[in-house]
C-alpha cells in the first residue's frame, strides 16, 4: 500500500514503525527523519507535523480500499456492502495493526490536543468515502448523519479488532455485525423524525402563501399604473 521507494511513503513506515517500537508520544520528527534516513528538512518539506503523518497514512488506507473492493452491487443490502468495504479496510490495515495498536492505547488516554481536529477531519472524510464505496449516498443531513454514525460504529469496533488474534477475525466480524444491525435501527428512527419534521414544514407553506391575499381569502387589489 505505502511507496517503498518515495520519501512521503519512506516517512509515513519510519512513523509507523516507531511508533510500534517506542511509542507515538516519545516519537519526534527527528526520530522520523533519522529512522526514514531523510533529512529534517526534507521530511519539513513534506510533513509539517505528526498528525500530518497520520492524515497522509489515512488517506492512503483510503485509496488502497477503494482500489480493492468491487463495485457496489445495489441489490445486495446496505449493511452487508458495508460490511464488506469495512472488512477490507480492516484487510488493509493488518500490516501495521502492531503501530495501530500502540497509537491508539496512546490517545485513547489523552486530553485531546491540537490534532484532534485535524484527525477528526480526516476520519470523516474517510467515512464518506467508505459509504459512497458502498453505494450509500452522504448528501445533505441524513448523509451527514450516516457518516457520523458509520464513524462512531467503526470506533467501536476498531478495539476488537486491534485484540482479535484470530486469522478469520470472527470476533470483529460477529463485532461489526452487530453494530451495523444496530445503526441500521438507529436510522430508520432518524429518518421517521425527519419525515415528521418535513411534513410540520410543510404544514406552514400554504399559510405563507395567503399572506398576499386579503382578510376574505381574495387576491387582494394590486394598484394600477395610473
Amino acid at each position: 500500500m505505502l511507496d517503498k521507494d518515495s520519501k512521503r511513503g519512506k516517512i509515513i513506515l519510519a512513523a509507523l514503525r516507531l511508533a510500534e517500537k517506542q511509542g507515538w508520544r516519545k516519537t519526534s520528527l527527528t526520530d522520523i527523519a533519522r529512522e526514514a534516513k531523510v533529512s529534517l528538512a526534507s521530511l519539513h518539506n513534506k510533513f509539517r507535523s505528526k498528525t500530518a503523518i497520520l492524515e497522509a497514512f489515512i488517506g492512503k488506507v483510503d485509496s488502497a480500499v477503494l482500489e480493492k473492493i468491487k463495485p457496489a452491487d445495489m441489490e445486495t443490502p446496505a449493511r452487508d456492502r458495508i460490511f464488506d468495504v469495512l472488512m477490507t479496510r480492516f484487510d488493509v490495515l493488518k500490516p501495521y495493526k502492531g503501530a495501530l495498536a500502540r497509537i491508539h492505547k496512546e490517545c485513547r488516554c489523552a486530553p485531546p490536543g491540537p490534532g484532534t481536529l485535524p484527525l477528526a477531519c480526516a476520519s470523516m472524510n474517510s467515512g464518506k468515502w467508505m459509504l459512497t464505496a458502498a453505494g450509500i449516498s452522504t448528501r445533505g443531513p441524513k448523509g451527514c448523519a450516516r457518516v457520523s454514525g458509520l464513524m462512531c460504529l467503526y470506533a467501536r469496533v476498531v478495539p476488537v479488532w486491534l485484540g482479535d488474534d484470530d486469522p478469520d477475525l470472527a470476533r470483529t466480524m460477529a463485532a461489526l455485525d452487530r453494530e451495523l444491525r444496530s445503526g441500521e435501527r438507529w436510522l430508520k428512527r432518524f429518518d421517521a423524525i425527519a419525515c415528521d419534521m418535513a411534513r410540520i414544514a410543510c404544514a406552514f407553506v400554504p399559510r405563507r402563501r395567503e399572506r398576499g391575499r386579503d382578510g376574505d381569502g381574495s387576491p387582494a387589489e394590486q394598484p394600477s399604473a395610473g
